[in-house]
């Protein structure tokens, strides 16, 4: 009797129709997929640097050539503009580029000073590949995102096995399907496509490391659920971004960023501006320029619908709690069935759920403070620490530096995350671990201490036949070198 394999629909969040049917990998197809990754991932990883970075810049160069392609999937199953789609596909394409550039000078070899007790080794450091790596995305960033993983991990000299989203899972097929195409030889990187239960066989399946991008109470549940086997785990869960605007800022710059950063992606970004401190000397001039330029968004053009359903509550009940204490929405306030208009709110206070809970949707707080001592405060005064931006010409670094995030852009919105070089990750609700820069391949690495004897020492201390005086003359030395 032969059995039929579940299946789940992708759908277009603008229009409610199906664009996709896909399977629902139980367990059972999960773990075949990570099995078939093992003897893969042993091949990919004796390809050695320049085998891998050289079938990367093929895949480079194919998604390149097809990412108008590849954007038309995004937009189908994320409603998201195609232009706006291009943008994610263009920066993936860039970090993919520099992961596989800069693999071996991150990863190879390094030379350590051995100090003088071991003056006659060698020292030197490496980074191994971990083996197949599981990755589970997000929908927002549905290529942008998950490639912070998929290429550092597959430069790196890693097997991926990849669940993508419920609601993209096209996107998902595509790459992995697009990779196959310019590496044939063997399953280095697959796809498993499902619901929750997907992900879950993923984190028990025996894969060396997960990395993950969600929620924070998704986050945990990995957690919870990768610590069974010891599985190390990578977690990006999202943020509470704020932007603070000093008293010298370029107004009409920063009133830019805070809408793009606000409102992009109809607000469904984990390092959007979600929060805004603006200096009491620019304050009005400030939030008349942001709401000018609020109400020339226009939703269903500029920016897309609202991916996950269930989100569009949460966004209605943060803009009600918000005016039924007695803020205001200068602007939009609107939730529909698919769409939001953004969203403009002030006079909020610094406990309501709009100000503390991550919205994920199109709407800003904008909040007047007396210096930027109390805008630091308010911005830091969150259980997450994933981004921030900073307005001013004078202090920029300074306030930076001050905000407890694990990245920040200065005169810029967002940035960070366009700079391969740079590490991407934060710290409390916001998750642990970094994707991007030489820490997001290192993330992907098992360090390697070798030390190598060149000669015999003088004076040798492993050894039983070690004799007193040999013992004086070691405890001479130290005294020598460490006691005053």
């Amino acid at each position: 009797m032969t059995t039929v394999q579940a299946t789940f629909d992708s759908v277009d969040p603008a229009t409610g129709e199906v664009v996709g049917t896909h399977p629902i990998a139980g367990p059972e197809e999960v773990q075949a997929a990570v099995d078939r990754a093992r003897p893969a991932a042993d091949w990919w990883a004796s390809l050695g640097f320049a085998g891998r970075a050289e079938r990367l810049g093929r895949w480079k160069a194919a998604l390149t050539r097809r990412a108008h392609e590849l954007a038309d999937v995004v937009h189908a199953e994320t409603g998201k503009p195609h232009a706006d789609a291009m943008l994610e596909i263009i920066l993936a394409i860039d970090h993919t580029a520099w992961a596989a550039k800069h693999a071996r000078k991150v990863l190879g070899p390094h030379r350590r000073s051995p100090g003088l007790l071991m003056a006659n080794h060698a020292a030197t450091v490496e980074y191994q590949p971990l083996g197949v790596v599981g990755v589970i995305g997000p929908w927002n960033y549905p290529v942008f995102t998950p490639m912070g993983s998929i290429a550092y991990a597959l430069a790196a000299g890693n097997a991926v096995v990849f669940k993508p989203s419920e609601y993209t899972p096209a996107v998902g097929r595509w790459l992995a399907d697009s990779f196959a195409e310019v590496v044939p030889e063997q399953p280095v990187f697959q796809v498993v496509t499902g619901l929750g239960a997907t992900g879950a066989a993923l984190c028990a399946s025996g894969v060396a490391k997960i990395a993950f991008t969600g929620s924070p109470g998704t986050g945990k549940k990995i957690m919870a659920a990768c610590a069974e086997t010891l599985t190390p785990v990578l977690i990006e869960a999202g943020g509470k971004d704020a932007l603070l605007v000093d008293a010298d800022a370029d107004i009409d710059a920063a009133a830019d960023a805070a809408v793009w950063g606000g409102f992009s992606n109809a607000g469904q970004t984990c390092v959007g501006v979600e929060r805004v401190y603006v200096h009491e000397r620019v304050y009005d001039e400030f939030v008349a320029k942001v709401v000018e330029k609020a109400r020339e968004v226009k939703p269903g053009t500029q920016i897309g619908p609202i991916t996950m359903p269930a989100q569009l509550d949460i966004i209605r009940r943060h803009i009600d709690d918000a005016v039924a204490r007695g803020g205001k929405a200068l602007t939009g306030g609107t939730v529909g069935a698919r769409f939001v208009e953004p969203t403009v709110l002030v006079d909020v206070p610094e406990d309501a759920a709009a100000v503390r809970e991550e919205t994920f949707g199109p709407t800003l707080t904008v909040a007047k403070v007396r210096d930027m001592d109390e805008a630091i405060a308010k911005a830091n005064d969150t259980t997450y620490g994933l981004g921030g931006t900073v307005f001013s010409k004078s202090r920029g670094m300074e306030l930076a530096r001050r905000l407890r995030s694990g990245m920040v852009a200065v005169n810029s919105v967002i940035s960070f995350a366009g700079v391969p070089s740079l590490p991407f990750g934060g710290s409390g609700d916001s998750g642990f671990g970094r994707i991007h820069g030489p820490e997001g391949l290192r993330e992907f690495g098992r360090p390697k201490a070798i030390a190598r004897q060149r000669f015999r020492a003088p004076l040798v201390l492993t050894t039983f036949a070690r004799t007193a005086k040999v013992d004086e003359r070691v405890e001479k030395l130290i005294k020598l070198l460490h006691g005053r």
